[in-house]
């Protein structure tokens, strides 16, 4: 029988200036992963806000993917007794 599961990330963009902060959170079980990614235009590039959300966003959830990778990591390495790195 399949188990359905949904786990949701919450991001957050602040814009200030020339600059982009995104904060994405993923709670799983209780624990809270948070990765944070940032953009800054250059003054001499036109201002398009979009591509500073998105490149921030997207730094953000690389981050996120690697800090939920090295978590699997450790609690595969905690069960065989040995160091792990699965490959995402």
């Amino acid at each position: 029988m399949a188990t359905s599961k949904a786990f949701r990330v919450d991001l957050n963009v602040i814009e200030e200036g020339n600059t982009t902060d995104a904060t994405a959170r993923l709670v799983i079980d209780g624990e809270e992963i948070v990765a944070s990614g940032m953009a800054r235009r250059n003054p001499d590039d036109p201002d398009m806000p979009r591509i500073g959300d998105e490149l921030a966003v997207a730094r953000a959830l690389l981050l996120l993917a690697r800090e939920l990778s090295q978590k699997v990591d450790e609690g595969i390495a905690a069960y065989e007794g040995h160091e792990v790195h699965v490959s995402i």
